[in-house]
Formats: C-alpha cells, sequence, structure tokens
C-alpha cells in the first residue's frame, strides 16, 4: 500500500512565488527574475528552463 511522504523533508511543494523566468535566445539562456522589484536574479548555465518557476511571455 502506497503512503504519503513524511513532511519536514525539505522538498518543494507547488510552484515557487514572486519570481518568473524568461528565455534569452542571444545567449541561449533560461533567467530568473524577482517579480516585486523586477531584477534578476539567476541565470542557469544550461539551456533547460528553472523548475517550478512561471514563465513570462
Amino acid at each position: 500500500m502506497a503512503t504519503n511522504p513524511p513532511t519536514g523533508d525539505d522538498k518543494r511543494q507547488g510552484a515557487v512565488r514572486n519570481r518568473s523566468q524568461t528565455y534569452n535566445p542571444k545567449n541561449d539562456r533560461w533567467t530568473k527574475r524577482d517579480k516585486e522589484t523586477g531584477q534578476w536574479m539567476d541565470q542557469k548555465s544550461d539551456n533547460k528552463p528553472f523548475k517550478g518557476v512561471r514563465k513570462e511571455k
């Protein structure tokens, strides 16, 4: 019988809030941005998007 995972195991549940990501075609990278300040936060080293962060259009 399957059981639910234990609580408090430091795993993310659902989407990351107050952040978004957009694709930069010039350098083929995904960049994360803070929703409140609009400042760029982080950039992926590969060409895959961040997990759990909403995409801008």
